[in-house]
């Protein structure tokens, strides 16, 4: 029988402890309350923030009361970055950024029985607390030369932008939380990753000196690919949990295309497949890399576990007709649209010639181009070939798909959307 730190061990999510054997004992004596926090910096967290939110998944398996903070107060602030001073948000907005990320994290959790995670917001606290309070009654307790030892501060200090005092006093205001909850909840153990170390021993520290107890610090580790590029990180941005600001289909995606030299470390750190099951794939990866069975395992555990079996059905059926083996006609709307969402497309009258949407959304350069492609059999508009002749006639004429879509396309490789205006 492992216990859950040997568990959490195991999986490569223990990269540094207060004291490995103090805070095994402490797990292994519980239940404990811990906490992990998360600021809303944007609507929605990214694939980076499920290390977190699944290692409280396992702590709450394993019979331990989650505390999951989601800071109203230390989202006004920003925790200082290597990049940069933060762009201060509206209050409002940080406010339904609040809201937004507590319904995404509850997801993961349980929210009922003995081990219910509780949702904690650090602005009921800090938001009550006067200048003269946090310098006197919290600020003592914090030395200088401490504070300034801080990676991440010492790299900002000999940048040309420096650091202001505001993202300096954050891992004051760190500390105070897990102070606070400490004080509230008997919450000992606060998790993080591992760029959050010295402000989580901002807040073991600050509970010894205060309280004179001991509590226990866990960092996991900042998720890069082999090659040391960021995880998480497409073209265009991160990869979100939001299915609005990235879709299932680009989401189930980004997991079908880790690489070999990956795979196994995500489906210890994001599944909860056993060590039997994962060493089963690493052997698949290992005899027969070319089926990707580790990666459809992944990709379809995480996109369900996210947004649902219904949403892994469809990127799967979504990704056979982008890639030319399935049917179009056959899907649902919702699948249709997630296609669309993936691929050029325009918005076109029911009146426009086949051969103009051909050229609008860009799969030929050219009429005349239309028309040999159309004489050489490469043309299609729903996965049916068009003649040339064909491409005369207007698209309103032409047998919808759901949500009043047409697909076009040259050869396997080039496609494109078209929806009917109005």
């Amino acid at each position: 029988m492992h216990s859950v730190l040997d568990e959490l061990a195991w999986r490569g999510l223990v990269v540094q402890t207060t004291g490995r054997n103090a805070l095994g004992s402490a797990l292994a004596d519980g239940p404990i309350s811990l906490y992990c926090g998360f600021d809303p910096t944007a609507a929605s967290l990214h694939v980076g923030h499920l290390t977190q939110v699944l290692t409280m998944r396992r702590l709450q398996l394993a019979g331990h009361h989650p505390y999951a903070l989601v800071g109203g107060a230390t989202g006004l602030i920003g925790d200082p970055r290597m990049s940069g001073e933060r762009v201060l948000n509206d209050a409002e907005l940080v406010g339904t950024w609040v809201d937004s990320l507590r319904g995404q994290i509850s997801r993961f959790l349980d929210l009922d029985g003995e081990f219910a995670v509780t949702m904690v917001n650090n602005l009921d606290w800090i938001g009550q607390m006067s200048a003269l309070d946090f310098l006197r009654d919290m600020g003592k307790h914090f030395r200088m030369g401490t504070m300034l030892g801080k990676e991440t501060v010492q790299r900002r200090l000999q940048s040309d932008e420096g650091i202001s005092y505001t993202e300096f006093s954050y891992q004051v205001l760190q500390g105070i939380d897990f102070l606070e909850l400490h004080r509230r909840h008997g919450v000992s153990l606060q998790f993080g990753g591992n760029d959050q170390w010295g402000n989580l021993l901002s807040g073991v520290e600050l509970i010894h000196k205060v309280e004179g107890h001991d509590a226990h610090a866990l960092t996991t580790p900042l998720v890069t690919k082999a090659d040391g590029t960021k995880f998480g990180k497409s073209e265009g941005g991160a990869i979100w949990l939001d299915p609005e600001l990235t879709s299932p289909y680009a989401f189930h995606q980004f997991w079908l295309n880790a690489a070999d030299a990956d795979v196994v470390n995500y489906l210890k750190y994001f599944t909860f497949r056993t060590r039997e099951e994962i060493a089963e794939l690493e052997q698949a990866t290992q005899e027969a890399s070319h089926k990707r069975a580790a990666q459809r395992a992944l990709a379809d555990e995480l996109t369900t576990m996210v947004h649902g079996q219904q949403a892994t059905d469809q990127a799967t059926a979504a990704a056979a007709v982008l890639f030319g083996r399935g049917d179009v006609r056959e899907l649902d709307e919702a699948t249709v649209v997630s296609i669309a969402r993936e691929l050029p497309s325009a918005e076109l009258a029911a009146t426009t010639p086949l051969i103009d949407a051909f050229v609008e959304t860009g799969i030929v350069p050219s009429k005349g181009a239309a028309r040999r492609g159309a004489d050489e059999g490469g043309l299609s508009v729903n996965g049916e070939k068009v003649s040339a002749d064909a491409l005369a006639q207007e698209i309103g004429d032409v047998q919808l798909l759901p949500g009043r879509h047409l697909l076009l396309r040259r050869g396997r490789k080039n496609a494109a959307m078209v929806r009917l205006a109005g």
